[in-house]
């Protein structure tokens, strides 16, 4: 199996884990402060590994042309999707706006597809709609659901589009630092989601809970994120979010095996349609002659048929590495993804 396919799928298991291990951890606290508080343990947890990792701080590597893209998907991911979506659940059944975040995964593809060009094939839609009627299945009410207005609707399907918008512009930076990435988008989330809690007068839960909660935003929104921009890197947006939309039954997984949950006939119909878009997503086989522009970047990587370049250090012959390089221009034909070096047009 490709690593980026682990990546997003591992991403997907690790942000599907946080509600059961939640539960586990006998978090209680309002959904507004505790999603502030998960991002907030994400944006914080990631920052002092990467201030540990680099042995104190180091300014990021993004080019002039990338910061612009990053400020959008903060923007978009970090401070207009939480607001839209507690408006929008304040005004909208709790099953309601489960059924409706699966338009997230959706809307990030159609934007990949029709706004950024990237490449889908037939077998990629059919896998795609196949992950997203899982989720549609999985979080389906057993109950009838009334909504009063459209108003609350509007404002969980704008918050999916937000996210969808940010999926979008993070696939264009995911080439430098994913932990620069994922801890300023945590960050900017968690003091956005916090300050609402707290002007709406939600409490800070006490030490032992508070570090609980910290902790699996760590785990379960921060490492889960680095994950998912790597995933972006090497898959594009619309698959990453194909994987990624998986969360909900990977974190269901979960609670049957660790909070001995039963098994329901939706989740097993849920799992049959996920694991159908999953395995028609990894036979996927795109090959074709194309041609690779100019392009400048730093990465990891190894010195592989796209990366032949010289170096202007002395090189220790370590591998991978990362550093600024330059690709010449390349025309061949391999299987590849949409990723960081296949961005072309069909």
């Amino acid at each position: 199996m490709n690593m980026n396919v682990l990546y997003a799928l591992a991403a997907a298991a690790l942000f599907g884990a946080s509600t059961p291990l939640a539960k586990l951890l006998g978090v209680n606290a309002p959904p507004i402060l505790l999603a502030g508080l998960l991002y907030l343990g994400s944006g914080v947890g990631l920052a002092i590994v990467r201030f540990v990792r680099d042995k104190g701080w180091r300014a990021p590597a993004l080019a002039a042309g990338e910061w612009p893209w990053l400020i959008g998907a903060i923007a978009f991911g970090g401070v207009l999707a939480p607001v839209a979506l507690m408006f929008g659940l304040t005004r909208t059944a709790g099953a309601t706006a489960s059924l409706m975040l699966n338009l997230e995964s959706v809307l990030t593809a159609l934007l990949a597809w029709i706004v950024f060009k990237e490449n889908a094939d037939r077998r990629i839609v059919i896998g795609m709609i196949a992950i997203v009627l899982g989720g549609v299945v999985l979080s389906w009410p057993q109950e009838a659901v009334t909504t009063q207005d459209w108003i609350g609707p509007l404002a969980v399907a704008f918050a999916c589009l937000c996210w969808a918008i940010d999926n979008n512009l993070t696939r264009k930076v995911s080439a430098s630092d994913a932990l620069f990435i994922a801890s300023s988008k945590g960050l900017a989330a968690g003091m956005v989601n916090c300050s609402l809690a707290l002007a709406i007068g939600s409490q800070l839960p006490t030490t032992g809970p508070l570090i609980s909660i910290l902790l699996v935003g760590f785990l379960g929104y921060g490492v889960s994120l680095v994950l998912f921009v790597l995933a972006l890197r090497g898959l594009g947006s619309a698959r990453t979010g194909a994987y990624f939309s998986t969360a909900p039954f990977l974190g269901a997984v979960i609670s049957i095996l660790i909070l001995g949950e039963s098994v329901s006939v939706m989740f097993s119909i849920a799992a049959a349609l996920m694991a159908l878009g999953v395995w028609i997503h990894l036979r996927e086989h795109h090959a074709h002659e194309h041609q690779h522009e100019p392009l400048e970047h730093q990465h990891r990587h190894v010195h592989d048929e796209h990366h032949q370049h010289e170096h202007a250090f002395e090189w220790d012959g370590l591998e991978p590495h990362s550093h600024a390089h330059s690709h010449a221009p390349i025309r061949h034909s391999h299987v590849h993804f949409p990723d960081v070096h296949h961005r072309h047009r069909h």
